[in-house]
């Protein structure tokens, strides 16, 4: 968008709404079929963080900060045009955020369940969807019927596929794509005004990439090493760490986090009645806040068969506990799962220690031989 706060003023001036939302467990679904556009709000840079830590924590975790701190500036159009944010109990330090901004804005806080296991935390979950519904059509005016929430569910389910196609090209050597443009082009579906264009903007993508794989034209050299990036959300302003695997001559081939693929590969099911279809969906997301999360362990150890990678990169925010707990889990259960090279970075937004992470990435990628 060259500019969201034009294009945005414009849309609310139609009467249009909007909503806002920070996570992959807010249900877009309900959003749509409410004729409201939903958009991802300003996260992962590192320029708002000072005025997110004039009320925050400065040891909570960056995306927190810069979360917050965009908020409180009216630096994101997006946020700043919202006329409602939903929220989500990912984790404490998110809670307390919503919390803070219910004084100067609109807010729903979805409640999870602690596991996405059991049969009762799925009826407390699909019993959290039917109050967004609610909340949706009072703030929004709005009325969210069965057709349309079916019609949702089919927009969105193609654009899903159409991001698994593109990541399936993702499996050649050499890639046709870089991590950084791929990231890129999930990041940038996040603030698409017309679904049917983004659709067909993908198709055209997709094309290209198709041609570029039957011509061998490539984005890294054949038999680059072929990396996975595993962690948290990892979006435009804080993807250095991609950056640096990539200049230091490794593929990104995959990028599994809630940022990228994460929150494509699962379908809702569109022979369900919607609203349980669309629970079951956003609930099965394999998100460090669910204990235990052994569906991530399971996926990580798949894609590195499909992908043949030759390692996986875990990255953690600073101040973020429960993927950093994690990180563990996965570093051991791949060492048990096929012995996969697994390297963890911990770092925040700031650019300070680039050159350390590239000289353990440099490290790690020499260990493979």
């Amino acid at each position: 968008m060259s500019d969201a706060f034009t294009m945005l003023k414009e849309i609310k001036e139609t009467g249009k709404k909007v909503v806002g939302f920070y996570c992959v467990f807010a249900p877009q679904e309900l959003v749509l079929a409410a004729d409201a556009l939903g958009f991802a709000l300003c996260a992962t840079k590192e320029e708002a963080i000072p005025a997110g830590e004039k009320t925050l924590p400065r040891n909570f975790c960056p995306l927190i900060k810069s979360s917050y701190g965009f908020a409180v500036t009216d630096k994101c159009p997006y946020f700043l045009y919202s006329d409602l944010i939903i929220g989500e109990t990912t984790c404490d330090g998110k809670k307390k955020m919503f919390e803070l901004m219910k004084e100067f804005k609109p807010v729903h806080v979805m409640k999870l369940p602690q596991s996405y296991l059991d049969d009762n935390d799925k009826a407390y979950w699909l019993s959290e969807v039917k109050v967004l519904k609610d909340v949706l059509e009072k703030e929004l005016d709005a009325e969210i019927t069965e057709d349309k929430l079916r019609e949702a569910i089919k927009v969105l389910n193609k654009e899903r596929l159409l991001m698994q196609q593109l990541a399936e090209y993702m499996k050649h050597d050499p890639v046709p794509l870089t991590g950084q443009d791929f990231l890129k082009l999930m990041w940038g579906r996040n603030f698409v005004t017309d679904r049917a264009e983004f659709a067909e903007q993908l198709k055209s993508v997709i094309s290209d990439v198709a041609d570029s794989v039957a011509k061998g034209e490539a984005a890294m050299p054949k038999g680059a090493k072929r990396i996975i990036v595993t962690g948290v959300p990892t979006g435009i302003g804080s993807e250095k760490v991609i950056k640096i695997i990539e200049d230091c001559g490794a593929a990104v081939v995959y990028i599994e986090n809630c940022s990228g693929m994460k929150q494509f590969v699962t379908l809702v099911d569109e022979n369900k009645p919607p609203l349980e279809a669309i629970a079951e969906k956003y609930l099965a997301t394999p998100c460090s806040c669910m204990s235990p999360n052994p569906t991530r362990l399971q996926i990580l150890a798949q894609l590195v068969k499909d992908y043949k990678a030759d390692g996986i990169v875990d990255i953690t925010w600073q101040g973020c506990h429960t993927y950093n707990v994690e990180s563990r889990v996965v570093k051991e259960f791949l060492k048990q799962n096929g012995d996969t090279p697994f390297m963890q970075i911990e770092t925040d937004y700031s650019q300070g220690d680039v050159e350390q992470i590239k000289t353990r990435v440099q490290a790690f990628l020499e260990m493979m031989g």
